[in-house]
């Protein structure tokens, strides 16, 4: 299993339990992408009170900019998506002049009251989006190819992907409709938009990831797959398990503790992989201060379905990395990358 269909979309969303690495796996996506000729957008939802973001350092900013700026390789671009944009972009569509639009709502007044509305932030944020979407070259193709999101935590994606069809049923008509309804064109089409889930070998990010599966499926959000991050090769062998199982049973010993960790990690992904039919693809885990992003694009490019890796003779009880992945992890352990 690839990713290659992802350079066929034009929205992808990385969503997943925080702390689970979305930031580097969605950084990894962008510059994968653009290096394979896609003028890339990357992007996250932020604030004005932003004070740094764990995505923007990866590239050597503290946060991304308001306006798209190149951020790494040829085509790759990124920026902050935030709310106040949005409306004011918004307001300025219904107003016919952003001029009225800014001043209207650079009230700090105005500004607390629509705050306080229902969805009226996540609709700052759809909107500046579907901006984004809409933007075209001279020649009328896509100004951004891909523009792909590094998600806050699980609820923000559901209360995005949810969005149009909460405020079309308060909202049918208008220009908000509108806006909605041409959101949803993009978000909703298998063609143009997917979401991509990136969680643990965990119990805990597994069980939120299946959650947030069935979430996703309820909003009409397309999923391409499932990325397991920091995966570990397994440092026992079918032989070295076989004879260390009754020892550990009987008494506490040094290196029990991997031993079992490698085996309830076994399970969740047998778990994940038997509760879906999506592709899940599998990353190693590295240090993110030695991580360099040709790094995390070489494994997502290689990465191979776990389900495959399972049906090739994985034991129950390892875990189903390939062996590319492996020797990525090793080389990641004995050199500085």
């Amino acid at each position: 299993m690839s990713l290659q269909g992802l350079l066929q979309r034009r929205c992808v969303l990385v969503t997943g339990k925080g702390g689970a690495g979305k930031s580097s796996v969605a950084a990894g996506l962008a510059v994968w992408a653009a290096r394979r000729g896609r003028r890339v957008l990357l992007t996250e939802v932020g604030d004005e009170t932003t004070g740094h973001s764990p995505l923007a350092r990866l590239f050597g900013r503290e946060v991304l900019p308001e306006g798209p700026e190149q951020l790494g390789p040829p085509g790759l671009r990124g920026l902050t998506l935030l709310p106040r944009t949005g409306q004011e972009l918004f307001v300025g569509t219904v107003l016919h002049t952003t001029t009225l639009a800014r001043a209207a709502l650079s009230s700090e007044a105005i500004r607390k009251l629509l705050n306080a509305g229902p969805s009226f932030r996540e609709m700052g944020v759809f909107y500046h989006l579907l901006t984004l979407l809409r933007a075209q070259r001279p020649d009328g193709t896509p100004e951004h190819e891909l523009v792909l999101i590094d998600m806050p935590a699980t609820g923000h994606t559901l209360s995005l992907t949810g969005l149009p069809n909460l405020l079309l049923k308060l909202v049918p008509r208008g220009p908000i409709a509108q806006a909605l309804r041409e959101g949803q064109s993009y978000l909703n089409d298998p063609a143009k938009g997917e979401a991509w889930v990136v969680t643990l070998p965990e119990t805990l990010p597994i069980s939120e990831c299946l959650e947030l599966l069935e979430g996703l499926a309820r909003t009409r959000m397309p999923v391409g797959g499932v990325i397991v991050n920091r995966l570990k090769p397994d440092p026992f062998t079918a032989g070295e398990r076989a004879a260390l199982r009754p020892l550990v049973e009987r008494v506490a010993v040094f290196g029990a503790e991997e031993l079992l960790r490698h085996e309830l990690r076994g399970r969740e992904l047998q778990r994940l992989t038997s509760a879906t039919s999506l592709p899940v693809l599998g990353l190693p885990e590295c240090a993110l201060d030695c991580l360099r992003l040709h790094s995390l694009c070489e494994a997502l490019e290689r990465g191979a379905s776990l389900a495959e890796a399972a049906r090739c003779g994985c034991a129950p009880n390892a875990l189903p990395i390939d062996a590319p992945l492996a020797a990525l992890a090793d080389r990641q352990r004995t050199s500085a990358i």
